[in-house]
């Protein structure tokens, strides 16, 4: 017997469904792909639960009833879909409601419920010929309830070659979303692509932008799954989640359609539905906290760690939906009422829908409005009348507390869930103190979180005064401290700590693709500097004066804010604009309100002055006087022209790019096309993790980030964000001379010739290409496919694929920031995007790949249609890429004195530098010759390696007896070509003179 087979894998599942998971193996001869039903389950199911409903059908329809219930299940599934049909059934003239399926109710089943829920036909049925159209066609599994689809399976195995990717393009491009079972919404609720290691996920099939999930559990605090005793790590998925009373409970209280109104770009207003199946973290937390609350009762707090990316207001919303009608072992409510604690009016929004899309019963979630009147007697009816979900602010429970209000309530006996939903951030102690007067029925326990904080004084009063025994706290973060761990954490079996009752960690949400790693795209300016020194300086690179017009901003001192605005405005330009198809927005975070004004003003009058089309906004609190003017204040509206709560809303328009911050958007702020960051303000610890992860949304075509930090050290980041992403690393700036080491270890495999490279490129940067041109792009790549697998052996084809990996990331990395005026490192970039797509893989190998090839190209055929340089073949010469890592060809600059460099100064730019200017640079580099640690770098190292290092120290000996000759530091910084003439002077001469002493 052949155990390694596919076909084994699949006869596991089966068989563990069939014994443990209350399966039975369905028949895949009665399937009816035409209408993507079992219809004799169908039958079976009715005739056994509601015997009187099919008698009286029969009475109705006589030899055609079986039809005629086909016919309106159909006529259902089509408007409403397959959910809402299992669920309430569908309707019959002469019978009223049949129902399709029977799920436990939340009170304990009585003999009739129970025996109507065991009723319940679940089949695992395998090899299912779905198709009309093509009959070989089929799926490896289907999982369905009383007839009905639900799931669909693809299986594959690594030990024949094939992985989850394989079953992923399986659906993309071998299933038919036309296919009845296939369907969305009226089809199977969700399909699911499975390997021994990994499972991924979608609910919607539609070819080849069909977007699949992981399904995965997790594995040492990244992505994939753990070991599991069985040896197939995704044994959970049959074992666990498709097991009866867990995939019954998902289908009835987890699992909805959402429906959301956009606007298209007409401005037209259309509905977007999507069908919500959980993500792994979001079933178990919220399993994990029910049957918790249940067992425990009212009087337990929780800490949610859940990261950015983790789906957090669909998990407090099925958790609000479940602890609503939460019963305990005796049948009896856990809580009379759950309180929603947040600042997202979003929240709200969404806490209704999918409590109706759940059970279609209206009215379950109360919002406590402002636009409504007073709040306190809002919240004190609502908590009076017991109300099953109640939405509200922190501030609202102030209002009640010492208000009328707070005189009519009737809190005995009554038991209390609060969830604390991390975006308010807003709070203060004494509001939160108020939960407490509010709720309580001892003590003094009080709550607040503010993005993942607890306030010092809550957490003091919670540990004074210990737990209420009628309220519940459940704590939702992405961020927590120490603090916030030791008050609401729990401690495991056998710890002496605390630890989050559940964690979906910020590193797995970075794994799993569903939030960008900010700190990958994290530099400093002095490392952002340096690079750009790097590519400018070289001499052989062509371009250098283009060049040099994107980088002589860097050689000016960063501490000038007119400097630092011409920095950002042209680094914006020049590698931002273009991204996520020329919507990409950047955000300028500054230390103080009066600085975010003076920003603004800076950002205007360079924009003016340059006569680009730019927006720009300014966010900041209240009113801010200018010290310069007396009786001048500025405040948000006003320098904005927009209502306050207007500015989320227009800075999402197309013609707004810059939003410049103080205090305000650095946390719980929601922009996708939020790209870049300059980083004008010192950052520590929980802030600057909260501050730089406004970038880390995903949407369509945005495949990376970029912050630029004027102030902060890239370690202080990186240990910032160590204690909520274990693995936190930030990618160093490097010497880019590197891409042409890996540029040459790539071309001298053979694997691709350079004529390849150049039919590649004629096709894919030809601006009248035509879709049948794609067939050229095949052309060039097939025989570097060919030579990858017939000329390198296994360990050759994994190292080739390293390097080539390498070189892709590195390219990426340094292009962001600066250009590379190389045709050819650009030619093999876009070739290596596709050949390493095409190359083949080894067995089991690699996890999914999520494609970002649309904004990339996207990308690159614009800068192609705009006509830029770097795209005209024979234009520039690429760097030597035989010379060691971290090295320079570059040679000496020309040896001159440096009143010789100040008088060609004079009579390049017409300046008139006197004898006291030309001492006074003297001065600077004295200055410097007398720093005992600048001498030491010049000795024992070269001289590129010591200007790279020393570029500021100039800078810095300039400003500091900038005092006593002003003029000449002032004429310089007007001209960067003069200062960089006269800095690299001065540096020639300090380098000189330490090599020569003794």
């Amino acid at each position: 017997m052949n155990i390694h087979t596919e076909r084994t894998f699949q006869d596991i599942i089966k068989a563990s469904l069939c014994a443990k998971g209350g399966y039975t193996e369905g028949d895949r001869t009665t399937f009816n792909a035409e209408r993507g039903l079992f219809p004799p389950s169908i039958f079976q199911f009715i005739q056994a639960t509601q015997p009187d409903t099919w008698d009286a059908l029969q009475r109705a329809y006589g030899p055609k009833v079986e039809a005629r219930v086909l016919e309106r299940i159909m006529e259902t599934k089509a408007k409403d879909g397959t959910l809402h049909l299992l669920r309430q059934g569908f309707r019959d003239v002469t019978v009223g409601q049949v129902k399709l399926a029977y799920f436990q109710p939340n009170t304990g089943l009585n003999p009739d419920t129970a025996a109507r829920y065991a009723a319940n036909i679940l089949e695992v049925t395998d090899e299912v010929h779905q198709s009309t159209r093509d009959t070989a066609d089929r799926l490896d599994l289907v999982l369905s309830l009383n007839g009905i689809p639900v799931a669909t399976a693809e299986l594959k195995n690594s030990f024949t070659g094939q992985t989850v990717e394989n079953a992923v393009k399986q659906y993309k491009f071998d299933r038919s979303p036309k296919d009845a079972v296939l369907a969305f919404k009226s089809g199977a609720l969700v399909h699911f692509a499975v390997d021994a290691s990994d499972v991924f996920m979608t609910t919607k099939l539609a070819g080849k932008a069909t977007f699949f999930l992981p399904f995965n559990r997790g594995r040492d605090g990244g992505a994939g799954n753990p070991d599991h005793p069985s040896g197939h790590r995704t044994a959970y998925l049959w074992e666990d989640v498709w097991a009866k009373d867990r995939w019954l409970d998902i289908i009835q209280r987890f699992m909805f359609l959402d429906r959301k109104e956009e606007k298209d770009d007409k401005g037209k207003l259309k509905v977007k539905e999507t069908m919500i199946f959980p993500r792994y973290h979001q079933l178990d937390a919220v399993t994990a906290l029910i049957a918790d609350a249940r067992a425990q009762g009212a009087g337990q707090n929780y800490l949610i760690q859940h990261s950015a990316g983790s789906g957090k207001s669909n998990s407090i919303a099925w958790l609000s939906h479940r602890l609503a009608g939460l019963h305990d072992a005796q049948d009896k409510r856990v809580f009379d009422s759950v309180i929603v604690i947040t600042d997202r009016r979003v929240l709200d929004a969404q806490l209704q829908e999918t409590v109706f899309g759940i059970d279609h019963k209206s009215g379950q979630v109360e919002r406590i409005d402002p636009a409504k009147g007073s709040k306190s007697p809002q919240l004190a009816k609502a908590l009076n009348e017991g109300k099953q979900i109640i939405v509200c602010t922190l501030q609202s429970f102030s209002a009640v507390y010492g208000s009328d209000a707070h005189d009519v309530l009737d809190q005995s006996g009554k038991r209390f869930a609060v969830i604390v939903d991390e975006a308010h951030g807003s709070q203060h102690g004494s509001a939160a103190e108020d939960v407490r007067k509010v709720l309580g029925s001892e003590g003094k326990e009080a709550v607040e979180l503010a993005d993942g904080d607890v306030d010092p004084l809550i957490v003091n009063a919670i540990r004074q005064k210990g737990r209420q025994p009628n309220l519940s706290f459940f704590a939702f973060t992405a961020t927590p401290k120490k603090r916030t761990v030791e008050t609401f954490g729990h401690y495991p079996p056998g710890a002496n700590e605390p630890a989050p009752f559940h964690i979906y960690s910020m590193r797995q949400a970075i794994e799993e693709g569903f939030i960008h790693d900010v700190l990958k795209g994290y530099t400093t300016y002095k490392a952002f500097y340096r690079l750009e020194k790097t590519i400018e300086d070289d001499p052989e690179l062509e371009k250098k004066k283009a060049q040099k017009a994107i980088a002589r901003f860097m050689s000016l001192h960063p501490h000038n804010l007119a400097q630092k605005t011409e920095v950002m405005v042209e680094h914006y330009r020049t590698h931002v604009r273009h991204r996520l198809g020329g919507r990409a927005k950047a955000m300028v975070v500054t230390s103080s309100r009066l600085h975010a004004v003076r920003y603004h003003q800076a950002f205007q009058k360079y924009i003016n002055a340059k006569g680009y089309d730019l927006g720009v906004l300014v966010a900041f609190s209240g009113s801010v006087p200018d010290p310069d003017i007396p009786g001048q204040e500025y405040t948000e509206p006003g320098m904005n022209g927009i209502k306050e709560t207007e500015l989320p809303e227009k800075f999402g328009k197309a013609d707004q790019h810059f939003l410049i911050v103080a205090e305000k958007y650095q946390t719980g702020f929601d922009q996708p096309l939020l790209h870049t960051m300059y980083v004008d303000k010192r950052l520590q610890d929980l802030a600057a993790v909260q501050t730089l992860s406004r970038l880390n949304r995903t949407t369509s075509g945005k495949d990376d980030t970029f912050v630029l930090d004027f102030v902060n050290e890239a370690d202080e980041i990186k240990e910032a964000f160590k204690p909520y992403f274990e693995t936190a690393e930030i990618d160093e700036p490097t010497d880019p001379n590197q891409i042409y080491v890996l540029h040459s270890t790539l071309v001298n495999t053979q694997v691709f010739w350079a004529q390849e490279l150049d039919a590649f490129a004629q096709a894919f940067y030809d601006p009248k290409r035509r879709p049948s041109d794609q067939g050229k792009l095949y052309a060039a790549t097939d025989p570097a496919v060919e030579r990858f697998s017939a000329k390198l052996d296994e360990d050759e084809q994994e190292t080739f694929r390293k390097t080539l990996t390498q070189f892709l990331r590195l390219y990426a990395a340094i292009t962001q920031m600066v250009r590379l005026e190389d045709i050819e490192l650009e030619k093999l970039y876009t070739f290596g995007r596709l050949l390493r797509a095409r190359l083949p893989r080894r067995e089991g190998g690699g996890a999914l790949a999520i494609d970002g090839d649309v904004g990339l190209e996207y990308y690159r055929l614009k800068k192609t249609s705009e006509g830029d340089a770097s795209l005209v073949q024979g234009d520039a010469v690429p760097l030597s890429g035989t010379t060691s890592v971290g090295t320079s060809t570059a040679g000496d600059p020309e040896v001159a004195h440096l009143s010789e460099i100040l008088g060609q100064v004079n009579d390049r730019f017409n300046f008139d530098f006197t004898d006291a200017d030309k001492l006074a640079v003297d001065q600077w580099a004295a200055d410097m010759m007398a720093d005992a640690s600048v001498v030491a770098q010049a000795r024992s190292n070269s001289y590129e390696n010591f200007t790279m290092a020393n570029a500021d120290a100039v800078m810095d000996k300039a400003f500091a007896r900038n005092e006593r000759n002003p003029e000449v530091l002032a004429k310089l910084l007007g001209n960067a070509e003069a200062w960089a003439m006269v800095r690299d002077a001065v540096l020639k001469a300090v380098y000189d003179s330490a090599q020569h002493r003794h």
